[in-house]
């Protein structure tokens, strides 16, 4: 190759990479950026209501499945019982049962031999957790998690950022009773009984105290919630705090909560509460609500928590349908009902099934005690329960059992003083 050539040769090469160069830098930076930008993976929640039986495998199934599937890690945090390594070992042992490998992290109050101050500053634990893909919280008290997860100036502990690191990186947090109050921001603590509650009201590190917050701060979770008649206390504390949203879970029953969808799972339902539109009467030093908005949600039913929209399961879509108004509505149901006892074991879940299913545009439910002993024995509430314009609700026995989705019952509580003539005999 002579000089000539030689130097068109070099002029051309330097054209074309002057070409390349840029290209692929530019095609390199992209790439960068794709990876940098590539979302990680959606957080999960499994709220179970307490009372989870180790048989029911729809909901450990689930919990397993958010974890990764088949074989994914899971620490089993036993910080509220009262008997950790025995309540933990029940939980190890339904976990394996259902295919995943959960892990025993001894981080409790009392009853262990580790010390849980050391225990949740310790690197293998913490370090054991980060390895995980889920976290589940055994039932017991939930203010034995908080009082071991946060520090005495209420600092997360290094083991519950590791805990919030499993959770934002996509993990699923399960965890049923103690393990569903920790999930929002405020959670009950030492309450008494619910009557107690609507008449003596809360107090900030008494009956409430902060939770670990998983679900937000926006949201109000509550446990063991049909079957104990939970539904009262939560409007008290919700009122206090300033939540305009609650969802309550029943025993044997979780609350699946991803991308802002909570789904019901498992044996029975959930209540949400919706306060956004309700008003008090403050001239009244008793507690008082007007116009509170429940939707009772069943078994595959899913609820939106940013839009609130429901998003009825299939079998009650292809179901009955129950429009309170529409002009050729045949309820079920053609009587009047009262209820004496409306904090009774399951009582306001009968009445929604009832009152969407029934002639009856309203129905009174009553809270009192007959307890000479109580300092107010006199002071009771009226539960108004009333249908609304978008009052709905579907039915189906498609499951084995009878089934209802109920939407949009509208609430009215009222202080009451009770008399001495509750009933009178009817003369000859």
């Amino acid at each position: 190759m002579n000089k000539r050539s030689w130097f068109v040769f070099v002029i051309v090469a330097i054209a074309v990479l002057i070409r390349v160069i840029p290209i692929t830098l530019a095609n390199s930076q992209e790439t960068v950026k794709t990876v940098q930008s590539s979302p990680l993976p959606s957080p999960s929640l499994v709220i179970a209501g307490g009372n989870l039986r180790f048989d029911n495998a729809e909901v450990f199934q689930k919990i397993i499945e958010l974890a990764g599937g088949k074989g994914a890690k899971i620490a089993v945090l036993p910080t509220a019982s009262g008997n950790p390594i025995k309540s933990g070992n029940y939980s190890i042992e339904a976990l394996k049962k259902y295919g995943a490998e959960p892990i025993l992290i001894p981080v409790a109050v009392n009853n262990i031999d580790v010390d849980y101050q050391e225990a949740v500053q310790d690197y293998k634990f913490i370090k054991t957790i980060e390895s995980c893909k889920g976290v589940f919280f055994t039932g017991g008290s939930q203010e034995r998690i908080t009082e071991a997860l946060y520090s005495k100036t209420g600092e997360k502990t290094p083991l519950l950022d590791a805990i919030w690191k499993i959770y934002k990186k996509g993990g699923v947090i399960a965890g049923t009773s103690a393990g569903a109050a920790i999930m929002s921001d405020t959670m009950f603590r030492e309450a008494n009984n619910v009557l107690s509650v609507l008449k003596y009201g809360v107090s900030e590190g008494k009956e409430i105290d902060k939770g670990l917050g998983f679900i937000g701060n926006d949201i109000f979770i509550d446990q063991h919630f049909f079957i104990r008649g939970r539904f009262a206390r939560s409007l008290v504390a919700m009122q206090k705090k300033g939540y305009t949203l609650g969802i309550g879970v029943d025993e044997n029953t979780a609350l699946v909560v991803k991308n802002n969808i909570a789904e019901v799972v498992g044996y029975k339902g959930a209540l949400v509460m919706d306060l956004s539109n309700s008003t008090t009467n403050p001239s009244l030093k008793e507690f008082n609500l007007k116009n509170v908005k429940l939707t009772y949600l069943d078994r595959g039913d899913k609820f939106n928590l940013q839009t609130k929209e429901v998003i009825v399961h299939s079998l009650k879509l292809a179901g009955t349908k129950l429009e309170p108004n529409h002009p050729k509505y045949q309820p079920h149901f053609n009587y009047q009902k009262l209820y004496a006892d409306i904090l009774a074991n399951s009582a306001i879940a009968d009445l929604m099934f009832n009152l969407i299913d029934n002639q009856q545009k309203e129905v009174i439910g009553l809270a009192f005690t007959n307890i000479a002993e109580d300092e107010k024995p006199e002071l009771g509430f009226e539960f108004k329960f009333k249908k609304g314009t978008d009052s709905l609700g579907y039915f189906t026995s498609a499951f084995g059992s009878e089934d209802y989705t109920v939407m949009n019952i509208y609430l009215d509580v009222t202080p009451i003083r009770m008399t001495d003539k509750l009933y009178e005999y009817i003369s000859s």
